[in-house]
């Protein structure tokens, strides 16, 4: 696979998935193993959240790594297709939606919500609405430019830099 990036760990592991290109910044696999070895005891039989979802490879990991499912939620209709494609690649049978994370609405709430926006775009506020759809004793996991930013209803609990990325951590309040 010419643009792609493998899993680091659980069923998949080492399997490619394609990647968009034009557009989309996958995260680096070293950011990937440190977020999911961070977050690894929230995984199991989790509902998880792929916001700004890219190719789907958070999303795709966390199944790989023991949750139970994941929505994908991905602006461009472009890098949807792809995480399709990549899903019907390795069989895994989850949610798609061409839509864009700031305003999405569901009745459900998750485990886990992974946002990796587009930093050219980055405004903290989007991430608010996905914050509401985080359930107690969730987390949230951003990856993001500059400083952790504010993000309501929900409390900060750590915030690494890798290179370029931020990774911050975020518990909902109770």
């Amino acid at each position: 696979m010419k643009n792609s990036v493998k899993i680091t760990s659980g069923i998949y592991r080492g399997r490619s998935i394609a990647t968009p290109g034009v557009g989309t910044h996958p995260m680096g696999e070293r950011e990937r193993l440190a977020l999911f070895n961070k977050i690894s005891s929230y995984l199991s039989g989790a509902a998880v959240l792929d916001a700004y979802a890219g190719s789907g490879a958070l999303g795709i990991e966390a199944i790989s790594r023991g949750a139970k499912n994941a929505t994908f939620i991905e602006k461009n209709a472009g890098a949807a297709r792809t995480i399709r494609e990549n899903l019907r690649i390795l069989g895994v049978d989850a949610e798609v939606i061409t839509g864009d994370a700031a305003s999405f609405e569901t009745e459900e709430s998750f485990d886990v919500i992974l946002a990796d926006p587009p930093y050219d775009k980055f405004v903290a506020e989007d991430i608010n609405n996905l914050a509401k759809l985080l359930k107690i004793d969730g987390i949230l996991v951003l990856s993001h430019p500059g400083e952790a930013p504010i993000i309501s209803n929900l409390k900060l609990q750590d915030s690494r830099k890798y290179a370029g990325a931020t990774l911050s951590f975020y518990a909902k309040i109770k």
